[in-house]
C-alpha cells in the first residue's frame, strides 16, 4: 500500500561555489526540482525547497590558487553569482544558504561527533601522496600526472579530461602537485571511515526490494555498486579548508566534502526554521525527495542514507529522481573549456526569455539518458511551439476580445456538441499531467500542457469566429468565452514550467492567483470581466541571434584548439635545450594590481582562451597596473606553477623586452588575436 505523507521536503544538489551556473546544471537538477515544487504549491500542499552552495570542495581551493586569492573570496563571489542566477530563472528556493554558515558548521560537526561517540566510524591508516616542500597531503584533484590510458601529460588524480578515464592517483605516471609542480612521496595518515560494508544488507533490501519505482538509471547504478560490494569510505581528509574534525588530536584534518555537503540540506532547513526543522527531517509523515545529477547518485542513494541510518533519528529519501547529462551541440559541456551556455550570459543575449530556456531544457530533459542542446532546436521550439502554438492561441483569443468586445469577456451562450467535445478533451489532460508530475516525468508532462494549447489553437482555427462574427454574433460570444477560459487554464497548466509567462498571462487576463484545483474550470473569467491590454507572450527568435551564438561557440572551439594551453611537458628548468619546448601564447589582461608588501610585483589575471590564469611579474617599477588592463601580452604557458608568500601562485611568465637603460617593455601584438593563440 502506498504510503501517505503530510508534507514534502525537496532538496537539490549543492553546486560547487567555484564558477557560474550553466544550462547543464539547470536541465539536470534545478528546473525539474522547481517544476515539482511549484506543482505541489499549486495543489496547496505543504512543501519546502532547500538549496545552497557547496563551499568546502577541492574545486574551490583550486580556483583560489589559480586566481591568487583566498578561498573565502572565491566562495563569496560565486555563492552570490549562483544565488542570483537561480533567482533570475525563477528557481523558487525557500532557502538558499551555504556550507560556510555558522549553522552548518555546528550541525555538521555535531552530526560527525554523534556518529563518532556511538562507534559508527572505524579509524584506518593508509598511505597518501604528500608534497614535502609544501608540507601538505593532496586530494585526488590536486594531483596531476601522465594518464596511463592515453598518456596525456596533465591527467588529474581522479580523471583524465582528455580521454575521460576515471583514475586514482596511484595509476598516474610520475604524479606531481598540480599547484606547485613538486614531485610527491607517499606518507601514512589516519582517517575515520564510514563502514558502508556493514550496511550492505540493509541497503540491498531498502533500495533493490523497496524502491523498484526509482528511475532505471538510478536503480541500475545503485545495483551496480551493491553488486560490486561496498567498502569503508573516508569521512575526513588532510586539508586546511573545511570543517575541522571535532576530535582531540585531529588537527589539520577536516570533514570530507561528500560527508559535509549533504548535511547542508539539514542545516539549511534548520537555518530557515530553527524551531521547526525537525518536523521536516525526523517525522515519518514527511516525504523527502532529492533532485540530483547522475554523478551524485551514489552519494544520495547509498552514502547519505547510510549516514542518516547510522545517526538513527532521520527519515530516508522516498525518491531520488536523478537526470543524466546534457551535451551542447553534440559535445560534452566543459567548464574548463568554456564549452557551456552560462545563465548570466544568456540573459544578456536573450533578456526576458528565461521561460524559453526553461521550456527547451524541459522539452529536452535528459531524464533517462544523455541528451543534447542545440541552438537550432532552441530556435525551432521557441518559434514553432511557444510562439506558433501557445502564444498564438492566447494572442488571438485576447486580440479578438479586444476587437469585438473592447476587452470585456462576453457571456457564454449555447454550448454545441463541438464545443463540449473540445472542452472534454481539454479537461481530460489534467489527469495525465498530474500522473506524469507525480511520477517525476516532467518532459512528458510539458508535452501534455502544450497539447492543451494545441487544442485551444485548433478550436479557434476550426470555429473561425472572424468569419461568422457578422452572421452569428451570439455564436461568436460562445467561441470567444470558451477560448478565454482555456487561455486562463493554460496559465495554471504552465505555471510550474513557465512561471514568468504564466504571471504575464494572468496579468493580461486581469486574474489573481489560481490553484491546481482550478485547472479544468470553464468559469474562471466571469461575463463582463475586463481584461488588460494584450501583449505577445513570446517573440520569434531570428536567425541572426542564433548565428551569433553559433559564432561564439566556433570562436571558443578555435581558441581551445589554438590554445591547448595545458602543457604537454612541464619543464623542470629552462636551459637552452628546453627553450625550444617553451609554449608561448597570447593572453588578454583582464585585471592587474600591485602585490602588497612586494613592491616589484604585479599580479595579472589573464584570459588565456580557456580558463583565466594568474601570472605574477616583477615589472611594477615600469608600469602602473591600469596601463596594462586590456592589453594583449605574450606569456610562457607551460612553466610549472611558482608559489610565492601568502599562497600566491603564478601560472606562467609574461615576456618583456629590456632596453639599454634597463627599462622594460611588455611584448604585445600589433593587432587583436584570440586569447590563447600560439606564438610561433
Amino acid at each position: 500500500m502506498e504510503k501517505k505523507f503530510n508534507r514534502t521536503l525537496v532538496t537539490s544538489a549543492l553546486p560547487y561555489a567555484n564558477g557560474g551556473i550553466h544550462i547543464g546544471h539547470l536541465a539536470g537538477v534545478y528546473v525539474p526540482a522547481d517544476i515539482y515544487v511549484r506543482y505541489l504549491r499549486l495543489k496547496g500542499e505543504e512543501v519546502l525547497f532547500i538549496g545552497g552552495s557547496d563551499e568546502h570542495g577541492v574545486p574551490v581551493t583550486i580556483r583560489a590558487k589559480k586566481e591568487g586569492i583566498t578561498v573565502q573570496e572565491v566562495v563569496d563571489r560565486y555563492h552570490n553569482l549562483i544565488k542570483d542566477s537561480f533567482a533570475e530563472f525563477g528557481i523558487s528556493f525557500d532557502v538558499y544558504s551555504r556550507t560556510t554558515s555558522d549553522t552548518h558548521k555546528k550541525h555538521a560537526s555535531d552530526f560527525f561527533r554523534k556518529l563518532y561517540d556511538t562507534g559508527k566510524f572505524v579509524e584506518l591508516e593508509s598511505e597518501q601522496f604528500y608534497d614535502e616542500a609544501a608540507q601538505e597531503f593532496l586530494t585526488d584533484r590536486n594531483i596531476k600526472g601522465e594518464c596511463p590510458r592515453c598518456h596525456a601529460a596533465d591527467a588529474y588524480g581522479d580523471q583524465c579530461e582528455k580521454c575521460g578515464s576515471t583514475l586514482s592517483p596511484e595509476e598516474l605516471i610520475n604524479p606531481y602537485n598540480a599547484a606547485t609542480g613538486n614531485t610527491l612521496v607517499k606518507r601514512p595518515t589516519s582517517h575515520w571511515y564510514l563502514p558502508l560494508d556493514n550496511y550492505q544488507g540493509w541497503l540491498e533490501k531498502w533500495i533493490l526490494e523497496e524502491h523498484k519505482e526509482w528511475r532505471p538509471n538510478v536503480y541500475g547504478q545503485c545495483k551496480s555498486w551493491l553488486d560490486l560490494g561496498l567498502r569503508p569510505r573516508a569521512v575526513t581528509r588532510d586539508l586546511n579548508w573545511g570543517i575541522p574534525v571535532p576530535v582531540e588530536g585531529a588537527e589539520g584534518k577536516v570533514l570530507y566534502v561528500w560527508f559535509d555537503a549533504p548535511i547542508g540540506y539539514i542545516s539549511n532547513t534548520k537555518e530557515l526554521l530553527p524551531n521547526d526543522w525537525e518536523k521536516w527531517w525526523k517525522s515519518e509523515d514527511t516525504k523527502l525527495v532529492h533532485f540530483i545529477g547522475k554523478d551524485n547518485i551514489v552519494f544520495h542513494c547509498i552514502v547519505f542514507p547510510t549516514m542518516l541510518k547510522a545517526e538513527g533519528s532521520y527519515i530516508l529519501p522516498d525518491n531520488v529522481p536523478s537526470n543524466e547529462f546534457l551535451n551542447l551541440e553534440d559535445d560534452k559541456i566543459s567548464t574548463s573549456r568554456n564549452w557551456a551556455v552560462w545563465l548570466h550570459e544568456y540573459l544578456v543575449d536573450f533578456p526576458g526569455k528565461q521561460d524559453v530556456l526553461r521550456y527547451v531544457l524541459t522539452a529536452n530533459a535528459p531524464e533517462t539518458k544523455d541528451n543534447n542542446f542545440t541552438w537550432a532546436d532552441f530556435q525551432a521550439r521557441n518559434n514553432n511551439e511557444l510562439v506558433a502554438v501557445y502564444g498564438n492561441f492566447v494572442n488571438r483569443a485576447l486580440q479578438l476580445t479586444k476587437k469585438y468586445y473592447n476587452g470585456v469577456v462576453p457571456a457564454c451562450g449555447e454550448i454545441t456538441e463541438f464545443d463540449q467535445a473540445t472542452i472534454d478533451e481539454f479537461r481530460s489532460i489534467k489527469a495525465k499531467i498530474e500522473t506524469l508530475l507525480d511520477g517525476y516525468r516532467f518532459r512528458d508532462a510539458l508535452k501534455e500542457a502544450m497539447n492543451m494549447a494545441r487544442i485551444g489553437n485548433k478550436y479557434l482555427a476550426d470555429s473561425e469566429p472572424w468569419k461568422v462574427v457578422k452572421t452569428e454574433p451570439e455564436r461568436v460570444k460562445t467561441i470567444i468565452n470558451v477560448s478565454l477560459q482555456m487561455a486562463a487554464n493554460l496559465a495554471i497548466a504552465f505555471e510550474a514550467f513557465l512561471p514568468f509567462s504564466s504571471a504575464q498571462l494572468r496579468q493580461m487576463l486581469n486574474l489573481g492567483a489560481l490553484t491546481w484545483e482550478d485547472l479544468g474550470r470553464m468559469d474562471l473569467l466571469p461575463a463582463d470581466h475586463q481584461l488588460a491590454e494584450p501583449a505577445l507572450l513570446f517573440e520569434k527568435i531570428e536567425d541572426e541571434a542564433i548565428a551569433a551564438q553559433m559564432q561564439r561557440l566556433e570562436d571558443i572551439k578555435k581558441a581551445n584548439e589554438a590554445a591547448n594551453y595545458r602543457a604537454e611537458e612541464v619543464l623542470p628548468d629552462t636551459d637552452f635545450d628546453n627553450f625550444l619546448k617553451l609554449d608561448l601564447r597570447v593572453g588578454t589582461v583582464l585585471a592587474c594590481e600591485r602585490v602588497p608588501k612586494m613592491k616589484k610585483l604585479l599580479k595579472f589575471l589573464i584570459a588565456d582562451g580557456l580558463e583565466n590564469r594568474t601570472i605574477v611579474s616583477g615589472i611594477a617599477q615600469h608600469y602602473e597596473p591600469e596601463q596594462l588592463v586590456g592589453k594583449q601580452v605574450c606569456f610562457v604557458a607551460n612553466f610549472p606553477p611558482r608559489k610565492f608568500k601568502d599562497g600566491l601562485v603564478s601560472e606562467g611568465m609574461i615576456l618583456s623586452a629590456v632596453n639599454a637603460d634597463g627599462t622594460l617593455s611588455v611584448m604585445t601584438t600589433d593587432r587583436e588575436v584570440l586569447p590563447g593563440s600560439k606564438v610561433q
